[in-house]
């Protein structure tokens, strides 16, 4: 039964005295005092003390009494309110006598967490180092509220500010330095006039090496929302155990994602990037003509064969370097791999990992992708017998010249590299997953066959996530659409009809895929 005892006290304190009536003196010679508690005089006067309560809960084991206690405020009323939300959390099953912290509770939870990927082990524990123990760590278990969680992203922004304003101001250090660097080098002869220009350069040089001490990334609105998404988990998992009663982070409003928008590098995009610099998007897709420049650009390149795979196969970077030997089949009249394993990176350090259920896969090669592996297996045999006892036996397909494994952030740089020596638009090595299933619907298959192929869960995540629609599909829709209704022949000038590539009849020529049910991909072969 709710019956809670109310009751008020003070702070004041009095001397303590003995018996003969002389005070009682500590260790140090001071007098001792004591709290008055209840009897002080003036807590009959108002605004004296504070307002306390307490009430008794059911007994705990062997019949250990339970009494919630708590206090500090202003009037009676401020304690009926608490003493009324306290009982409440009780019947919620709220254990409202724990002492244990929010961040006790995040270090068990991340303990408990034995069946994750580890990868997002990791990103659990940054976000539980870097933002929810910080705020939430110090505050009760029975104490934690909305406004708590609330003021995480509060101070997120606060510093976003305070980082942009620094990021500002590294712009402007840089700009300084750029053009006293200019003016030093436009400097005539070697006089006075040209020793005092270096010395501004090196002043500015200076200061843009101070300004860019403590730099920290800004919190993006996506980094926002996996930040909450690791909250929401916690308190999923703790509610469970009947720690706590409420998600609230379920509760949190943050600001809106939206997705980027995966564009095509058309001619005009193209030359505005050669104008400005910038993406149109994050995501980019090169044009089938592009992707063929691009294959044709790092023709008879030692992993060309790589690269082909990942333009017209789609496999994601670390399941593409943890390819083993035993995984791949090239002599027989259908040439594959099978994806079953994939590398993670967590701080740089190369971790083997089992791959989603849905992304085991096997994926079969057309012509020439499958001409290309078969050369480069040769190559990596003679490679093997050049360098003896001293090549790496990694067990995998793709490797160094000595043998080692190819680190996937290595591939990514590698293809940003060559990508920015063809002299073509910029895109991601990611970006070619969206590239290879736009060729596919281009060429005509179907989505599910592409699904199966990419290691999606349902082909809703591949059309809505990796399929770009090119020019060509656009047209060849416009067209359609425009031709149901009839129009006299004086209706106004005709547009030529775009030509779709061959696809069925032409497959053996522009390098599709030797198994009939596959999609067929072959639509810009190297040359």
């Amino acid at each position: 039964m709710f019956d809670p005892s109310y009751y008020r006290q003070c702070a004041c304190r009095e001397d303590v005295t003995g018996e003969d009536g002389k005070p009682e003196l500590d260790g140090r010679g001071r007098p001792k005092r004591r709290l008055v508690g209840a009897s002080c005089p003036k807590l009959e006067e108002k605004g004296h003390g504070r307002w306390y309560f307490y009430f008794e809960l059911e007994p705990g084991e062997n019949g250990k009494r339970r009494r919630v206690r708590r206090g500090g405020f202003q009037t009676k009323n401020d304690a009926k309110t608490k003493a009324s939300e306290i009982y409440r959390e009780v019947m919620k099953g709220t254990d409202v006598l724990s002492d244990a912290t929010v961040g006790e509770d995040l270090e068990a939870w991340i303990k408990r967490k034995k069946n994750l990927a580890r990868t997002t082990t990791h990103s659990y524990e940054d976000h539980v180092r870097l933002y929810l123990k910080p705020h939430l760590g110090h505050i009760k278990r029975r104490d934690l509220k909305l406004r708590h969680v609330e003021a995480i992203y509060d101070a997120i922004e606060r510093e976003n500010a305070e980082r942009l304003i620094h990021h500002a101001r590294i712009v402007e250090l840089t700009e300084a330095r750029d053009a006293a660097h200019t003016a030093w080098v436009r400097a005539a002869g070697k006089g006075e006039e040209r020793r005092a220009a270096r010395r501004v350069y090196l002043n500015t040089n200076r200061a843009l090496h101070e300004g860019r001490r403590g730099k920290r990334k800004i919190t993006s609105a996506n980094t926002m929302h996996r930040i909450n998404a690791t909250l929401s988990s916690f308190f999923t998992s703790v509610i469970k155990r009947g720690d706590y009663t409420t998600n609230w982070a379920q509760m949190v409003e943050l600001p809106a994602v939206t997705r980027p928008k995966a564009l095509v590098w058309t001619a005009e995009r193209v030359a505005e990037w050669k104008r400005t610099g910038e993406k149109p998007s994050p995501v980019m897709v090169w044009t089938p003509e592009q992707a063929g420049e691009f294959l044709d650009f790092i023709a008879s390149t030692r992993l060309e064969g790589m690269w082909h795979g990942f333009i017209f196969r789609g496999p994601r970077r670390g399941e593409m370097c943890a390819l083993s030997d035993a995984e791949v089949s090239l002599s027989g009249p259908v040439q594959w791999f099978r994806i079953s394993a994939q590398v993670v990176e967590v701080a740089y350090r190369l971790y083997d990992e089992q791959p989603k259920q849905d992304s085991v896969r096997t994926v079969n090669l057309d012509l020439r992708t499958g001409a290309l592996w078969a050369s480069y297996e040769e190559t990596r045999g003679q490679e093997r017998e050049k360098w003896g006892e001293a090549y790496v036996d990694s067990g995998r397909f793709w490797v160094h010249e000595d043998g080692r494994a190819l680190h996937p952030d290595w591939v990514s740089r590698e293809f940003n590299r060559l990508v920015k020596l063809s002299g073509l638009p910029p895109v991601r090595l990611h970006d070619t997953r969206h590239l290879s299933a736009s060729l596919a619907l281009l060429g005509g298959a179907d989505i599910k066959v592409v699904q199966e192929r990419l290691g999606h869960s349902s082909r809703q995540i591949t059309s809505d996530t990796y399929t770009s629609v090119l020019p060509q599909l656009m047209t060849a829709e416009a067209e359609s659409t425009s031709a149901v209704v009839p129009r006299s022949k004086k209706a106004g000038p005709q547009r030529k009809q775009p030509t779709r590539p061959a696809v069925k009849d032409e497959a053996a020529e522009t390098g599709g895929d030797s198994d009939s049910g596959g999609p067929d991909e072959g639509l810009c072969p190297a040359a």
